[in-house]
């Protein structure tokens, strides 16, 4: 297919469009133009702060986490419907995005389900995402909550303070009617190394 990466050619884009699944910053900000958007499930990969941030959200100095999609489980985020005629434009503005200068991400197609709230049956449809390159250097893995934390907290890069980044992602989850109890106690990790809150004299 013309003007899509090489990802695309057993994946024609019909007069549908193209969806997108966002399960971090894409969620609050997606850049890209979109048709409808809606709340979806995407099964066999869990979001997770396993992605080194050298850029964005910290410095080679001081680098910070950001979120990947790593194998197991299953994440809510939040899919975007693009129009046919876009769908190139919105693919190489993502890809700039996602994957420029580090490779720390693969991006795939997978199966996800929209949850639309219809009370109709269970809507799968295949979308484009990035999933965490677990060979790449800046591939973290799962580390301890309060290692974690402590990097989130120390952390600040081009896109500002990584504690925020994190708070977004709470937030929105929140907003489109999701808890991620994982990142919910992640966040009161970093509120207490902050000061924010009290957690009985330690974590």
């Amino acid at each position: 297919m013309q003007d899509f990466p090489p990802i695309f050619r057993d994946h024609p884009i019909d007069d549908g469009g193209l969806w997108v699944f966002g399960y971090g910053s894409l969620m609050w900000r997606p850049g890209f133009d979109h048709l409808e958007q809606c709340s979806a499930l995407l099964k066999g990969y869990h979001r997770s702060f396993c992605i080194y941030s050298h850029h964005h959200r910290g410095t080679s100095e001081t680098p910070g986490l950001v979120l990947g999609l790593n194998s197991g489980g299953q994440c809510h985020g939040v899919a975007f419907r693009v129009s046919r005629d876009n769908a190139p434009q919105a693919v190489a503005y993502l890809d700039e995005r996602e994957l420029s200068g580090d490779g720390a991400y693969i991006p795939t197609l997978t199966e996800i389900c929209l949850e639309r709230n219809t009370g109709c049956e269970a809507e799968y449809i295949t979308a484009y995402t990035y999933v965490a390159n677990t060979a790449h250097l800046l591939f973290a893995g799962e580390m301890a909550m309060d290692r974690v934390a402590k990097l989130i907290m120390n952390a600040e890069g081009i896109s500002g303070l990584n504690r925020d980044y994190l708070i977004n992602t709470v937030h929105h989850l929140e907003h489109v009617g999701y808890t991620d109890e994982k990142l919910h106690t992640l966040l009161r990790h970093v509120e207490y190394l902050t000061g924010t809150i009290d957690m009985g004299g330690g974590i």
